[in-house]
C-alpha cells in the first residue's frame, strides 16, 4: 500500500458540537492537500464544505440521525435529501439501535432502505451500527440488514458511544457482508498502526479525526512493525 492509497481510505472527520467555520475550512484544506477520501462533517456544514472542496478530489460526507440514531425513519430520509441537495456525496447514517436491541430488525432494514432511496444512486451510504452496544448476533443482524437494504458500507461507530472500532468487530463485519460491501472502521483510530490493524482485518475506509497524524506516521513506522503484516 502506498501513502496515496492509504490517504484515499481516510474520511477526515470533525463532528464536535463546538466546531466553528474556520475549523471546518481548515479540515477541508487538509483533506485537499492530502487527497483524503472525504471530509466528514455535521449536516449544517455541508454547503460550506462543498464550496471549499469544489474542484478537488475530496468527497463531502455527512452524518444522518447522528449520534444516537433515535430519530424517525422519515426524519432520517428528509435529512438525507437535504444533505444531498446541499452537496453531500456520501452519508453515514446511524441505525435505530434501540429498535435493533428490541429485535425489530425489519424496522432497521426499512429505515436504511429509505435513506438509500433518499440519497439516490450516485451517493454512497454508510450504515453506522454502533458496535459497542451490540452483541455479536446483533452486529451480524445489522450488517445483513444493511446489505439487504442496498447500503454501500457498514461502519462500526459514531465515536460518541462507549467504545470504538475493534479488530474483532471489523473481522466479523467483513465476514458477514463479504467482499461486495465496504467496511468502515471509526472510533479510536488514532495512529498509523491502528489504521493498518483495521485495514488488515478487512476495513476499506477509516474514519478519523487524526488523519494527518496517521499519514505523517506512514514513513516512520516500519511495515513489519504493524500488527498483521
Amino acid at each position: 500500500m502506498t501513502k496515496t492509497e492509504m490517504a484515499k481510505m481516510i474520511d477526515h472527520t470533525l463532528l464536535k458540537a463546538e466546531a466553528a467555520e474556520d475549523a471546518v475550512k481548515q479540515l477541508c484544506q487538509e483533506a485537499a492537500d492530502n487527497h483524503f477520501a472525504s471530509v466528514c462533517i455535521n449536516p449544517s456544514y455541508v454547503k460550506l464544505a462543498a464550496q471549499e472542496l469544489a474542484g478537488s478530489d475530496v468527497d463531502v460526507c455527512t452524518v444522518i440521525g447522528f449520534p444516537l440514531g433515535a430519530t424517525t425513519c422519515q426524519a432520517k430520509a428528509f435529512e438525507t435529501q437535504q444533505a444531498v441537495k446541499d452537496g453531500a456525496t456520501e452519508v453515514d447514517m446511524v441505525i435505530n439501535v434501540g429498535a435493533l436491541k428490541s429485535g425489530r430488525v425489519e424496522l432497521v432494514e426499512q429505515e436504511i432502505k429509505e435513506v438509500v432511496k433518499a440519497a439516490g444512486e450516485d451517493v454512497i451510504v454508510k450504515v453506522i451500527i454502533e458496535t459497542c452496544y451490540l452483541t455479536d448476533a446483533e452486529k451480524v443482524a445489522a450488517c445483513k440488514a444493511s446489505k439487504q437494504a442496498g447500503a454501500d458500507f457498514v461502519k462500526t461507530s459514531t465515536g460518541f458511544g462507549t467504545g470504538g472500532a475493534t479488530e474483532a468487530d471489523i473481522k466479523l463485519m467483513r465476514d458477514t457482508v463479504g467482499p461486495e460491501m465496504g467496511v468502515k472502521a471509526s472510533g479510536g483510530v488514532r495512529t498509523y498502526q491502528d489504521a493498518m490493524t483495521m485495514i488488515n482485518a478487512g476495513a476499506t475506509r477509516i474514519g478519523a479525526s487524526a488523519g494527518i497524524k496517521i499519514i505523517s506516521e506512514f514513513d516512520a513506522v516500519p511495515f513489519d512493525a504493524v500488527p498483521g503484516t
